[in-house]
């Protein structure tokens, strides 16, 4: 989820605002997300990402996200709430073959999460809301993300993004994904069962943009993982990272 969440956040800071009328924008890219997973042994992934971006007054699509947007509030000129529906595909979980503490596991899968967003702009900070549960069934789970940005616009051509946030997990999906079960038990992997968790992330997100066409995304996140997650025997780590670099053409 947090790979998902650290791509579609990048990407996003790099779209020109949308006017209220109907009309549809288009983009199309690739980039390339390199995450460090928390299982022991587990080698660095490095995969390449498709970018489509469409938008419009009703929807924001970019590469595994969809959000459908709402009608929003107006507080003051420089203060506004946005509301949302959000769908994304999460490509958390394992092989039994990724790593050598995971032999003789079960696999554990990605899924498609949906729920609701808001946000809530100001002058002097983002803040967001996320309430996501699992539509595909795999883990039952559900997450809750929150999380603080402010944006700087350095020259005419760069964007900067620090953020900070925690991640709700119930425990559900950290049994999923953390958990070791009765079959699955042995000497060095005893029977764990996960507990609701709570990890910490910060980070810096940075958008080039050329022009109104060329952009270029890149992010850096890291996560304090919380003891919930690094008492499971399959872990190894107390913080995971990820880091994300893409190239976006928008029509």
């Amino acid at each position: 989820m947090l790979a998902v969440g650290l791509c579609a956040s990048v990407a996003a800071m790099g779209q020109e605002p949308t006017s209220e009328s109907s009309s549809t924008t288009w983009g199309l890219g690739i980039g390339v997300m390199s995450e460090q997973e928390p299982y022991a042994g587990i080698d660095r992934d490095n995969t390449p990402i498709p970018l489509l971006e469409v938008e419009n007054r009703y929807i924001h699509l970019f590469g595994p996200q969809i959000r459908f947007k709402l009608p929003g509030l107006d507080i003051r000129d420089s203060q506004q709430l946005n509301f949302g529906l959000v769908g994304k595909y999460d490509g958390s979980g394992y092989e039994e073959d990724d790593a050598p503490i995971l032999d003789g596991m079960d696999e554990r899968k990605g899924g498609f999460w949906a729920g609701g967003k808001v946000e809530w702009s100001s002058d002097l900070v983002d803040v967001s809301a996320e309430w996501l549960a699992d539509a595909s069934g795999n883990s039952n789970g559900q997450v809750i993300n929150i999380g603080l940005k402010r944006t700087w616009r350095v020259g005419n051509h760069f964007l900067l993004t620090p953020h900070v946030g925690a991640s709700w997990q119930d425990d559900k999906t950290v049994d999923y994904y953390f958990g070791v079960r009765d079959s699955e038990a042995r000497i060095d992997r005893p029977v764990y069962s996960g507990e609701s968790a709570i990890n910490i992330e910060a980070g810096v997100r940075g958008v080039y943009m050329f022009d109104k066409h060329h952009s270029m995304l890149m992010g850096v996140e890291v996560t304090s993982l919380s003891d919930e997650i690094k008492d499971s025997p399959l872990v190894d780590r107390s913080t995971t990272n990820s880091v994300f670099l893409g190239y976006i053409y928008r029509f």
